[in-house]
């Protein structure tokens, strides 16, 4: 039986919403193994003189629980 973790976390780029969503998932592959998706709860930006300089991606990251580390 395979548990699965969710984790939320928010990315952000200059770029794009896009970009911010893949820098959300960049990072938490840097630590975590068996990324099995992400859902996107929620697009936000930064603004500064009528122009958009940051966007921002919440993102929940779905991973499985390595089973061989838990006890039992």
């Amino acid at each position: 039986m395979s548990v699965v973790k969710v984790l939320e976390l928010v990315g952000e780029s200059p770029e794009s919403w896009q970009a911010a969503a893949s820098s959300a998932v960049a990072e938490a592959a840097r630590t975590l193994d068996s990324i099995t998706g992400i859902e996107v709860c929620n697009w936000t930006a930064a603004v500064d003189a009528g122009r958009i300089v940051q966007y921002k991606a919440n993102v929940k990251v779905a991973f499985v629980v390595d089973a061989s580390r838990r006890e039992a």
